[in-house]
């Protein structure tokens, strides 16, 4: 038997959507690679990475709620490589949780999501 592609989750604890996520994994007794990404934030390579798989540009995947990005970035016209600085720099900006199985990768949002990307 093929043994299954490691699941990996960027994770913030703080957050009820990526907790929400463990948890629906944790019933499916999936255990992912769990990557705090507020401590262990992605390089600007690694999110590149991170993009590539989700088909996303940088731009997209900013949370523009997060008083950072009203403080220094809103309204701000940015390239992708202004943005890729800015997640590494500022990893709460980083939209969550974000699955990663193989080579593909998902936004956990809403957490059911990431059922139909175990299949």
């Amino acid at each position: 038997m093929a043994a299954k592609p490691t699941l990996t989750i960027y994770h913030n604890a703080r957050c009820s959507k990526s907790r929400g996520v463990c948890e629906l994994l944790d019933e499916k007794k999936v255990k992912p690679n769990v990557i705090e990404y507020l401590k262990t934030p992605p390089t600007q390579k690694e999110l590149k990475e991170l993009l590539k798989m989700l088909g996303m540009k940088a731009s997209e995947l900013v949370r523009t709620n997060e008083p950072v990005y009203k403080e220094k970035f809103e309204g701000k016209k940015m390239t992708q490589a202004q943005w890729l600085k800015a997640l590494a720099e500022n990893p709460i900006l980083i939209e969550r949780p974000i699955i990663v199985k193989g080579d593909k990768a998902i936004i956990g949002r809403p957490p059911e999501r990431v059922l139909e990307f175990l299949k």
